[in-house]
């Protein structure tokens, strides 16, 4: 077998391969072996026919085409092996030259993994600023508790401010229902921020009975693309209204909660208000300094391969999002005007980023030796299935290699974070 090897945009290579008669005779022999099982030769079992009456039978050129992937499959392999390239995803294979008894010639095409020339860690400074919990910051949270806390009863009149009301709700945009825009019984708590800004304050001082008609503009980043940002028209009729009646914040309240105080129950919510409020910083710092490792770092042209990849997973996620608030794919796209393909589209800035982080963190690894050891992924493996111990679907699934190696790229991802969280946050 010889080869050439030619360096192409976006780092690909085109392998150009030629495989003499004498280099595939035997998988030529296993071709005829296998087609002899497909096809009826008089006289002999499946499989058992010799090759000179299997090629009579059925000619040559069937049995080349029954040895061709195996050819290119194991002579592609060994190139790949000779030049040590990194490669990534399928080659394009192109046959220039096909007829038995003569040189097999063909071109693999195929991305290599870019390389990635790592920013100079130590100049780069991240800041990681963590919000102090004040007393008015446990105040809130307390009255959260407390409305968790309430008694309801149905009162008559008209609603306050501190009141539940239940009720029907339609939602119209440009005179026409909204889809999925019907609400049977739908509960309203007066006192608490609503998703839609100036609902509540529409619906005060309502009473049983009572039927009103409004307009309220969508916040432009509802999830519901064909409501963001547009003025959508409400009818609602109260069916009942509730008066709620708050517990005292007292010793009482906090046993109620199960701590002994007043006093204990603050500080267990300045406790983990703080820790809440560590961890937003802490990731806020993790993607701040993920961004400007990208930023620093210098990659050579992304395969298409790669970034194909992150859009297939970004659009998995969005699905996933949507499925959550009960809306189908097609109902999102149709509300976007827009087909699968423009979807996908526009992921490409994003799936590029997403592509340069994967790079980095595996060029980290590399360069600083941060390795996924067997106990290690043992380990994680055991806490998965144990999470879904109830889940014989995932439990079949965590015995997949593609699952086992997302595991372990997982796992090393993370070291390589608390690495460089360690060289920019420990700096003198």
């Amino acid at each position: 077998m010889s080869y050439t090897l030619k360096t192409l945009p976006q780092s690909q290579v085109e392998l150009t391969i030629t495989v003499t008669p004498n280099e595939y005779e035997d998988e030529m022999k296993k071709g005829a072996v296998r087609l002899s099982q497909k096809i009826k030769i008089k006289g002999f079992r499946p499989g058992k026919a010799p090759y000179d009456i299997i090629k009579k039978e059925a000619g040559e050129m069937a049995i080349m085409q029954e040895a061709i992937e195996y050819i290119v499959r194991h002579s592609y392999h060994s190139a790949v092996v000779a030049e040590k390239l990194p490669i990534i995803g399928q080659p394009e294979i192109k046959l220039e030259k096909f007829a038995p008894g003569n040189d097999i010639i063909y071109s693999a095409v195929v991305a290599l993994l870019p390389k990635v020339e790592v920013a100079d860690i130590g100049k780069i400074t991240i800041t990681k600023e963590v919000k102090k919990i004040e007393e008015k910051d446990v105040d809130e949270t307390l009255e959260a508790l407390r409305g968790m806390q309430a008694t309801e009863v149905i009162k008559t009149g008209k609603s306050t401010s501190d009141d539940k009301v239940v009720l029907d709700m339609d939602m119209f945009l440009d005179k026409v229902p909204v889809e999925g825009g019907q609400a049977k019984d739908y509960q309203v708590y007066l006192s608490e921020q609503h998703y839609i800004p100036g609902f509540n304050e529409k619906i005060v001082g309502i009473e049983k009975g009572e039927e009103r008609e409004f307009t309220l503009d969508f916040p432009k980043t509802h999830y519901q693309k064909n409501l963001a940002g547009k003025t959508v028209t409400f009818k609602v009729t109260a069916k009942d209204v509730f008066e709620r009646k708050l517990p005292e914040i007292n010793d009482d309240f906090a046993k109620k909660v199960g701590q002994q105080s007043l006093s204990e129950l603050r500080g267990l919510i300045q406790k983990n208000r703080q820790t809440e409020e560590e961890n937003r910083a802490e990731q806020k710092a993790e993607i701040e300094l993920l961004e400007k490792m990208i930023e620093n770092s210098k990659f050579e042209e992304i395969p298409e391969v790669l970034i194909t990849s992150e859009k297939q997973k970004m659009f998995y996620e969005l699905k996933g999002d949507l499925e959550k608030h009960n809306v189908t794919l097609e109902k999102y796209l149709e509300d976007l005007k827009k087909t699968e393909k423009q979807l996908l589209e526009e992921f490409t800035e994003q799936s590029t980023k997403r592509a340069k982080a994967a790079l980095l963190s595996r060029q980290i690894a590399i360069n600083e030796n941060l390795t996924v050891e067997d106990k290690e992924l043992d380990d994680e493996l055991k806490k998965i299935r144990e999470m879904y111990k109830d889940n014989p679907q995932a439990q079949e699934n965590l015995k997949k290699t593609e699952v086992i190696e997302t595991i372990a790229t997982t796992i090393q991802n993370r070291k390589v974070m608390d690495w460089m969280k360690k060289k920019v946050f420990t700096k003198e």
